[in-house]
């Protein structure tokens, strides 16, 4: 149950609420209000948690020491843990873990009931008394505390957690320049997001099996924040390749592909023409679908189309290799 913080669509929204073309409200209205909103604190579900994570080889974790260093609290209740700390208790034995580390942040937020101050939970052997909780002097418990870095080069061998949105910059920087496994929760927009492109385009980062649409705020209330799990660990056979319609270019229905006013074509609906030469635009639905995998590469990190002069969505440009 990490403490996430979408930035980008921080709409509170109750099961009950109506849709948003029942509100008369367009997503692209819903992200420019989500980027003047500050308060990003939620908690990531259990279930999608477990989703994910159920989605890899045990292999891949055996024997691992896993890092969940944003604000990943561990407690006797299990309403105030995590939900990726209680993933790896739980499952602990059956994966094969090495050692959990886990962080609590000491933030104006506490959304866990931990309390103020930083610490780190550490569970090191598969019986129930090999764990310790320490609480280091004036440790922030924040994934770039000098302390929590140290943990990350020098322990960690794959960092699983929901880093802070209003923060992913930073910590996706941090992740790469580390070179540690990393499976973690961020917008849904990165894939098409000028600072993170380049990470995608170089073959250092792609999406996971899912995305993630539901949290929890402070009130357990659910709330919706369009975010996706991004990773570094190999995928194979990934289903969503199933969402992409790679025919020639004359098959894609016209309502899904146009000319811009440079004359660029802009393709819609996860349609990709297989027969196209020249570069042409895609939003990030087919880059988290696996359209990079599939013999495609970014040749543009930025593109906005424009039809008659008016400026469109946020693109990336790709081409067949």
């Amino acid at each position: 149950m990490a403490k996430t913080q979408p930035k980008r669509e921080n709409q509170y929204i109750k099961k009950t609420t109506p849709t948003l073309e029942e509100r008369g409200i367009s997503q692209k209205q819903l992200l420019q209000k989500a980027q003047r909103t500050e308060n990003d604190e939620f908690y990531t579900r259990y279930e999608d948690v477990e989703k994910e994570l159920n989605m890899y080889r045990k292999s891949v974790w055996k024997n691992k020491v896993v890092f969940c260093n944003c604000d990943d609290a561990v407690n006797s209740i299990d309403t105030n843990t995590s939900a990726f700390a209680l993933y790896f208790l739980r499952n602990f034995t059956v994966l094969g873990l090495k050692k959990l580390i886990c962080t609590h942040y000491a933030g104006k937020v506490d959304l866990f009931n931990q309390g103020p101050k930083g610490y780190i939970f550490t569970k090191y052997g598969f019986n129930a008394i090999d764990k310790k909780k320490e609480y280091p002097k004036n440790y922030t418990g924040s994934f770039d505390d000098p302390l929590s870095l140290k943990i990350l080069h020098e322990e960690a061998d794959i960092v699983c957690t929901n880093p802070p949105f209003s923060r992913a910059i930073d910590f996706w920087k941090m992740m790469i320049e580390s070179g540690k496994k990393f499976l973690i929760i961020s917008n849904i927009t990165n894939p098409i997001t000028l600072a993170f492109v380049p990470y995608f385009r170089e073959g250092k980062v792609w999406a996971g099996y899912n995305r993630v649409d539901e949290y929890l705020n402070h009130k357990r209330e659910i709330v919706r924040a369009a975010g996706s799990w991004y990773t570094n660990i190999p995928i194979k056979n990934r289903p969503k390749y199933n969402h992409l319609k790679i025919l020639p270019l004359k098959e894609i229905p016209e309502k899904y592909k146009k000319y811009d006013d440079s004359k660029m074509l802009v393709v819609d609906h996860c349609y990709i023409p297989s027969d196209y030469k020249k570069p042409f635009a895609v939003s990030a639905r087919p880059i988290l679908n696996g359209l990079l995998e599939k013999g495609y590469q970014i040749v543009e990190n930025q593109y906005f189309p424009c039809v008659n002069g008016k400026q469109g969505f946020r693109r990336v440009l790709v081409k067949k290799i």
